[in-house]
């Protein structure tokens, strides 16, 4: 396959940025799209060039490093996929590919396609703890949770906090985000006595660290490689006001 990339390079978060062309002539389709930027930037490296800067870690769609818009959607064309996991069999032969960053206030960028996804942690670390009880192991039923609840819960725990959803919205909102965090708990019986406490200072640290409100534009669900359902906003919502009419 012969490709032409349109990549945005950039210093660092001070520099100007702009988009810079460059050709792939050899990329077979059994290829990853990072392990096609690894040939291109073993290319420009050969040459005397800098190579591009990205985002990568385990490359098998968990840890949630890696980012990339591609053609201008979060992770690319394949629904359900992270950017690790997208194959250049998706594209064809002669395709022109503009690959960015993502783009959001609270996700400023370091260099070239990488970008400071830090506000994610802050947000995690506002929920703070879970109690649990010290001492001897339970018994594996020793709390009962019943399949719904517990299906509930592990739907909202498959984010792997990439930061798409934030990236495609329009409002650059990570309610999704933070939904997911909220729902995994809230369906447990083990996370109630946070509750409201963990909602209320996810959604101050959220909208402190800059990112937009929730608009109900449904782009975030769009994209989420792991497809969570933005049922988990209208529950940060609902557990929201709970936790204000309790005073929390």
């Amino acid at each position: 396959m012969k490709l032409k990339l349109h990549v945005w390079r950039q210093k660092d978060g001070n520099s100007p940025g702009q988009m810079v062309t460059y050709d792939a002539p050899d990329v077979s389709p059994d290829m990853s799209f990072l392990e096609m930027l690894d040939e291109v930037n073993e290319g420009l490296i050969a040459k005397g060039e800098e190579p591009i800067a990205f985002d990568h870690d385990c490359r098998e769609g968990i840890c949630g490093m890696c980012s990339l818009m591609i053609n201008g959607e979060a992770h690319g064309p394949e629904r359900g996929t992270t950017t690790c996991q997208l194959h250049m069999r998706k594209f064809k032969s002669g395709d022109e590919i503009t690959i960015e960053p993502w783009r959001a206030h609270a996700f400023p960028i370091i260099k070239d396609l990488v970008t400071n996804r830090g506000a994610f942690d802050r947000i995690v670390a506002a929920g703070g703890f879970v109690s649990v009880r010290t001492g001897g192991t339970p018994d594996g039923n020793a709390i009962p949770i019943s399949k719904e609840e517990a299906d509930l819960s592990m739907d909202a725990a498959a984010c792997i906090g990439c930061g798409a959803c934030a990236a495609a919205c329009p409002n650059a909102s990570a309610m999704l985000f933070v939904g997911a965090l909220v729902s995994k708990f809230k369906h447990l019986p083990q996370g109630q006595a946070e509750r409201d406490r963990r909602v209320s200072n996810m959604v101050a640290q959220h909208d402190a660290e800059g990112f937009g409100n929730c608009r109900n534009v449904r782009e975030c669900e769009a994209v989420c490689p792991k497809e969570i359902s933005i049922r988990v906003i209208a529950e940060t919502y609902r557990d929201y006001a709970r936790a204000k009419l309790h005073g929390k």
